[in-house]
């Protein structure tokens, strides 16, 4: 069952709250939003100067290798490297989603966003996936205009510290530049059953 409600309702900003919950009305999760009031305040938009990475479609195709399963999300997503190499600290890759979010739905902008942004821990890995798993405990994705496009450009990169807490930080990109920034704070364990050698990391 889905619950969402209007937090606060200002003239300005609006705080949106939805949780998903089980049949015994546990919550399950839950996402909050921030919606800001847009007006033409400006004459033309004042972005910082970035550099923008390859297009998706300079870039290489890339599979996720750290999925065992023959089906899954890595079978919904399309992925491409432009920057980097896969188990570096620092990667930029473009994502796009290949089927509906819900069957028989249009999915919106927004929608596809989020759909790949979670994965910018999996895109800038740092530590062996045969040995170590990783969680986000949370995701925090901040946008300063709306998405625009299918493929969603995650420059990411990922710190880690000895006691296995981990922070990924992302820029976003649309194919018109920055759109927003991502974050995500991981848990980092070591595996109980090692993965065959054919998971390690290949570029």
């Amino acid at each position: 069952m889905l619950r969402a409600s209007v937090v606060r309702a200002g003239r300005k900003v609006q705080r949106l709250r939805a949780a998903l919950l089980d049949a015994a009305g546990e919550e399950l999760v839950h996402v909050t939003a921030v919606a800001l009031r847009t007006a033409p305040v400006l004459e033309r938009a004042l972005p910082v100067p970035e550099a923008t990475p390859p297009g998706p479609d300079a870039a290489a195709p890339f599979d996720l290798p750290f999925f065992t399963d023959a089906t899954g999300y890595h079978r919904v997503v399309e992925m491409r490297m432009a920057r980097g190499t896969w188990g570096d600290p620092a990667v930029t890759a473009w994502m796009r989603s290949t089927v509906p979010l819900v069957a028989g739905e249009p999915t919106s902008p927004l929608q596809r966003l989020l759909v790949a942004v979670d994965s910018a821990s999996g895109v800038a890995v740092t530590v062996d996936p045969a040995r170590y798993t990783w969680v986000n405990a949370d995701l925090t994705v901040a946008l300063h205009r709306g998405f625009d496009g299918e493929w969603l450009g995650l420059e990411a990169a990922t710190s880690v510290e000895v006691d296995g807490v981990a922070l990924t930080r992302a820029r976003l990109w649309d194919a018109r530049g920055p759109v927003g920034v991502s974050l995500q704070s991981l848990v980092i364990d070591t595996r109980r059953d090692m993965l065959k050698p054919s998971m390690e990391r290949r570029p």
